[in-house]
């Protein structure tokens, strides 16, 4: 069974929709594969409500590990090393994981750790992705699933969503279309990095 680490930080829409596709898809029974924990850094993050109050995913494991309980970065980084690997990750997802990560921790899951970017990457890394697309004058925004590197959403593109910029666009409803697109990619972002990999040890 291949094993899935989801990484939070607030609402988590995007991880409930890979929990709630891993489900309903049956992702255990025709992929072998298995959502096996959620662990968010921030002890008050509406996503572990909503995952707690579905028990139809009782089998999902909810965590908290504060990062304000450590001292420096590097240190909480290592902790939450420690705890992942409990569960010997095939995939680690970020799904509005609002930390900058070390570098030893993206060393130690490379090639195995992926993030959701509101952007059109390599289009407006960093942050206020929607309201720099529409200052811009961009006719089209979206999102990008990637695989993360040190270097800040940088990373092989793994899935994109376009959407267009309409005429009276703010940040706000820009955003609210973009993360509709999130929920339906990032699964199957998630699904494919697994055909891919299947792919790969055939080939080998």
């Amino acid at each position: 069974m291949k094993n899935i680490v989801i990484l939070i930080s607030g609402a988590g829409t995007n991880m409930a929709a890979i929990v709630h596709a891993a489900h309903q898809q049956r992702w255990r029974e025709h992929m072998g594969l298995q959502v096996s924990a959620v662990i968010s850094n921030k002890p008050n993050a509406s996503g572990l409500d909503w995952l707690r109050s579905h028990s139809e995913f009782s089998e999902v494991k909810s965590e908290v590990l504060d990062h304000t309980q450590f001292e420096s970065r590097e240190a909480f980084d290592q902790a939450l090393m420690r705890r992942i690997d409990l569960y010997a990750p095939d995939l680690v997802v970020l799904a509005g994981f609002m930390r900058i990560l070390t570098p030893p921790f993206v060393a130690h899951y490379e090639g195995r750790l992926i993030n959701i970017h509101p952007s059109l990457l390599p289009a407006f890394t960093g942050l206020n992705t929607h309201q720099r697309a529409i200052d811009a004058g961009c006719q089209f925004a979206g999102a990008t699933v990637h695989q993360v590197t040190t270097a800040l959403d940088h990373g092989a593109i793994l899935a994109q969503a376009v959407v267009p910029i309409v005429s009276g666009d703010t940040a706000e409803t820009l955003a609210a279309r973009v993360l509709s697109q999130e929920h339906l990619i990032f699964p199957e972002a998630v699904k494919h990095f697994f055909k891919t990999e299947a792919v790969l040890l055939q080939a080998t």
